[in-house]
This record gives structure tokens, sequence and C-alpha cells, in this order.
């Protein structure tokens, strides 16, 4: 599962790839679970029947997402919890996620890279992972919002897996023994119809990303 990704350091090519009208604050590149980064979402309010409500946002938000079930006295707990992969297979059914699911919040995360770890020398080696055509990368994600103890709304996102035991770049990285995962990559033409598409389309954008079309580097 990803636990590093690079975000975008230039929030234009947001405009020009995503879709988004108004840059947001871009925060930090290097992307670690529980850090504050930018995701891709058609708004809330996009059946207010408001002209002025744009297609698509970009937002800051916490990598690793919070459920709005997630009663008061659970948020500490929850905030600990590793939800910055959300498995596809039990997505829907998960409390952690099923509400972000069932209300078809889904979202888009752009990145730069991903970084995945290489065990098969017997050491890990850190790898990065980026678009054969320099491209940013479109990660399929879940978002959700919660109040915090403050009162106050938050925002988190996570990025979907799928398996990859059969994929022939993923299956080589994490640990040996392991289930092999993988993110989503979502091919630029399926950005608008994974925003808008119902709730019981979700999985057919599930699929893996082809690997001739990633470029995989060992960071000795």
């Amino acid at each position: 599962m990803c636990s590093h990704y690079q975000t975008l350091k230039d929030a234009e090519l947001l405009l020009q790839k995503f879709g988004v009208r108004a840059k947001p604050v871009m925060g930090k590149y290097d992307m670690w679970p529980r850090y504050e980064g930018v995701f891709v979402r058609r708004p809330p309010e996009h059946d207010a029947g408001d002209e002025a409500v744009p297609e698509r946002e970009a937002i800051t938000g916490r990598w690793g997402l919070i459920s709005a079930l997630t009663r008061p006295d659970g948020l500490d707990k929850a905030a600990k919890l590793s939800t910055f992969n959300a498995r596809s297979e039990t997505a829907a059914t998960s409390f952690m996620f099923g509400n972000a699911w069932r209300q078809a919040r889904r979202c888009i995360i752009p990145a730069d890279a991903i970084f995945e770890p290489d065990w098969r020398s017997g050491a890990v080696v850190p790898t990065r992972f980026t678009r054969e055509d320099g491209a940013p990368l479109g990660i399929a994600g879940l978002w959700d919002r919660w109040r915090d103890a403050a009162g106050q709304i938050r925002e988190g996102y996570a990025m979907l897996t799928i398996n990859a035991d059969d994929d022939p770049l993923f299956k080589h990285y994490q640990r040996a023994g392991d289930e092999k995962r993988m993110i989503v990559i979502l091919p630029e033409g399926a950005y608008g119809d994974w925003l808008t598409a119902p709730v019981h389309q979700t999985r057919t954008f599930l699929v893996p990303y082809p690997a001739r079309l990633l470029i995989a580097t060992a960071l000795e």
C-alpha cells in the first residue's frame, strides 16, 4: 500500500490537468499519512442549481480519512488508525470508508509520484513510480468530513487500492509473503466520469493502470 507520495509542485497543473478553476494552498510536496494534502472532487453543492458552483474543486484535507459517522468520543482513536489507504474490496461495508462510498464521495489525488518498497535484494529499496510521459498521476480516492473536538468541520481523503498479485509491475514490490497491493491510477479521460458516476458504477473504475505506462526508479 502507498504510505508516501509527492503531490504537485506547480498549482497550474491542477488547472491544466484536473479541470479546477482556483488554485488551493498546496502545502507539503512530500506527503506522508496525516499530512494535509490536496485532492480534487465534485463540490458537495453541485446539485444546488447554482451556476457559480464549479464542476470540480481542489481543496486541502487530511491524508487519512475519518468517517462522518465517527462519534466525538471516538475521534482520538480514529485519528490514530491507518486510514490513508482503503481496500476497494471492503470499503463499501467498512465503518471508516462505507459512508464515503455510499455517498459517492469520490475524489482524485494529484501526484507527481508514488513510492513503494522493493525487498527483492533482502534490504528495502525505496522505489519511485511516475508516469512514462511525465504527466501527473490522478489517483482514485474517497473523501469524507467530520467535526473535530472543537466543533470545526474537517475533511480527509484516502487512496483506493486493489490486489496486485498478478500485476506485471507492482507484484514485485512490498514484503515477500504479504499480499501485493497497488493504488488505482485513473486514465485522464476517466476523471470526469469517476467524479460523477452513480455509486453502483464505482467498481468499474477500480482496475490496474497499464504497467508499460509507468516508470519505476530505485532510489539507492
